[in-house]
């Protein structure tokens, strides 16, 4: 399937708190929303205004659909860090920002028993989406014949430093069937520990289901989650949150080290390449 990336101005819906200093903001951007599928991202910024001068990458939320099931907006979740974001924190509807996409491959179309989901921080925010194809069979993209992510079952693992900072799980509260664990790192909610805790008891259960996992947040999480995958031989894709400044592969910024054969390693670009990878292939003492 050929995806298009187009340029476009989008009007701002709505902005709502997901969690402290974590927003999520709704643009109506009708022909994108049509197109891109959980995994991908985009790039953003304010139109006519030249601080920041670059766009900044950000991945889809979930789509937003009309009374007849058709997608004509986006939601997209951010973590406050640094100008960009502190700027669209404080949007109103009616406000215009810039958008191109969409970018990136996305999560790969799958087929397994069950969709382990691993997040930490903000990088939950793609799993509404991947959460929503594989429990509720919501479509994606331009291909709606089928579910590109299929499994029996679902399951969310989510790890955030304290409780202050786990975000609203109600836009989860519609996909029944999903099983959703929390852990924090300083015990204040869920189990008190780390995501790879909860993880290796599902990987190393006495089923024999098939299970495949996605994660997405930091990086040394990411590498934990990968490493635990590698160890138990479970297939793991990991969704790479690398600072970018085109989006189209022309700058180098959003390299990535992979492994090569015969143990070297080069870099590929995550806007293009990615930012989806295989967990196995990332050559993580690089990153």
């Amino acid at each position: 399937m050929t995806i298009l990336a187009m340029q476009t101005e989008a009007q701002v819906v709505e902005l709502s708190i997901l969690c402290e200093e974590n927003y999520r903001v709704r643009l109506n951007c009708e022909e994108l929303a049509q197109q891109i599928l959980p995994g991908q991202f985009f790039m953003l910024r304010k139109p006519g205004g030249s601080d920041p001068l670059l766009g900044r990458p950000f991945a889809l939320y979930d789509t937003v659909l009309d009374e007849t099931g058709r997608a004509v907006g986006i939601d997209v979740g951010f973590h406050v860090v640094g100008k960009m974001t502190g700027i669209m924190q404080k949007l109103s509807p009616g406000e215009t920002l810039e958008l191109w996409g969409p970018l990136g491959n996305g999560f790969p179309a799958i087929q397994t028993d069950h969709l382990i989901q691993v997040a930490g921080g903000i990088g939950y925010t793609p799993f509404v989406a991947t959460s929503r194809e594989v429990l509720m069979q919501k479509k994606y993209g331009t291909d709606s014949e089928r579910c590109r992510i299929q499994a029996e079952k679902a399951s969310l693992i989510y790890g955030v430093r304290e409780k202050r900072f786990c975000a609203d799980m109600s836009d989860l509260s519609d996909i029944n069937g999903l099983d959703i664990q929390l852990c924090t790192e300083d015990g204040t909610a869920g189990h008190h520990g780390l995501v790879t805790d909860l993880l290796q008891p599902m990987l190393t259960n006495d089923s024999n289901e098939s299970k495949i996992v996605f994660t997405c947040g930091p990086i040394r999480m990411m590498q934990a989650v990968a490493q635990l995958c590698e160890k138990y031989n479970t297939e793991c894709w990991v969704s790479l949150e690398t600072p970018m400044a085109c989006g189209f592969g022309a700058c180098f910024s959003c390299v990535v080290p992979t492994k090569q054969t015969e143990g070297e390693w080069d870099y590929r670009r995550s806007c293009l390449e990615g930012p989806v990878f295989s967990g196995s292939e990332i050559f993580w003492e690089q990153m």
